[in-house]
C-alpha cells in the first residue's frame, strides 16, 4: 500500500488522494520515470479542472510527451502512447496471475469522480468510455482521433494489470473469439453445402459427374477408395 508524500499516511486502494490531508499523489510516474522533465504549457485543456495541461517529457526510449494536468494528475495520451509506454514499463512477463487479475479487477476504486463522459483535451468532443483490456478494472477515455485520458493513479493500475499477465490474457481472449469465429464460418459454409430444409439442393454442388440429384445416403468417393484398397489386400 503506498503512503501519502505530504503526511505518510496510507492511501486508500486505487485513489491519488489522501484522505487524511487531502493531498494529492502523483502514483502514476513516480519511481517509473524518473528523468521527467516539464516543458511548457500545452494548448490542451485537463476535462477534469478545465486548465491547460503541462507536457512532460518521460525519456522513455528517446523523446517521450505526453500531458498532465498538475492539479488533478491525469495524464492525456496521443493515439497508441499508452501501450506503448505500458510495454516499455513492464516487461517479461510470460504467465497470466489470475487470482491477482482477479483481485485487481474488483479492487474498488475511490470514487473521486463520478461516472460521466468527459470530453477530450483536443477537440473538445465527448470521449468514449471503454473497458482498456481484460479484467484490467480500468475505464479508460478514449478519442478515436486524438488519444486516451486516464485518471490520476489509473497508469499505476494498469501496470500492476500488466505485470500479473493482463496483456497475455487479452491476447488469449481474443484468440478464443477468433476460432470461436471461425468454427461458426466453417458450420455455415457446411450448411450452405448440406441440403436445405425443403429438400432441395444447392446448385453448386447438388448434382454428380453423371448429372444425377446427390444425396446423403449416396456414397463418399474415399469410402469407395478405402474399400477398393481393403479389397485388394485381403
Amino acid at each position: 500500500m503506498a503512503n501519502c508524500s505530504s503526511c505518510s499516511a496510507p492511501l486508500q486502494d486505487g485513489s491519488i488522494l489522501c484522505a487524511y490531508c487531502g493531498c494529492r499523489n502523483d502514483v502514476d510516474l513516480k519511481d517509473v520515470h524518473y528523468n521527467t522533465t516539464h516543458e511548457n504549457e500545452s494548448e490542451r485543456t485537463c476535462p477534469r479542472c478545465s486548465i491547460s495541461l503541462k507536457t512532460i517529457d518521460l525519456n522513455c526510449n528517446g523523446r517521450f510527451l505526453i500531458e498532465r494536468c498538475d492539479e488533478c494528475l491525469g495524464l492525456f495520451f496521443d493515439p497508441n502512447e499508452l501501450e506503448t509506454l505500458l510495454e516499455a514499463t513492464v516487461s517479461n512477463v510470460f504467465s497470466i496471475n489470475r487470482s491477482q487479475l482477479d483481485s485487481i479487477s474488483t479492487a474498488q476504486k475511490s470514487g473521486d469522480y463520478p461516472v460521466s463522459y468527459i470530453k477530450c483535451p483536443v477537440c473538445g468532443k465527448l470521449m468514449n468510455r471503454i473497458n482498456f483490456g481484460a479484467k484490467s478494472g480500468v475505464i479508460v477515455d478514449r478519442c478515436k482521433e486524438h488519444g486516451v485520458w486516464l485518471d490520476g493513479g489509473e497508469f499505476r493500475h494498469l501496470c500492476e494489470w500488466m505485470k500479473a499477465g493482463g496483456k497475455l490474457l487479452e491476447q488469449e481472449r481474443n484468440d478464443q473469439l477468433k476460432q470461436m469465429a471461425e468454427r461458426e464460418k466453417e458450420r455455415e459454409i457446411r450448411k450452405e453445402l448440406g441440403q436445405a430444409p425443403n429438400g432441395t439442393y444447392p446448385s453448386d454442388s447438388g448434382f454428380d459427374l453423371f448429372g444425377g440429384p446427390l444425396r446423403h445416403s449416396d456414397p463418399d468417393l474415399f469410402d469407395i477408395v478405402t474399400q477398393a484398397i481393403r479389397f485388394f489386400t485381403k
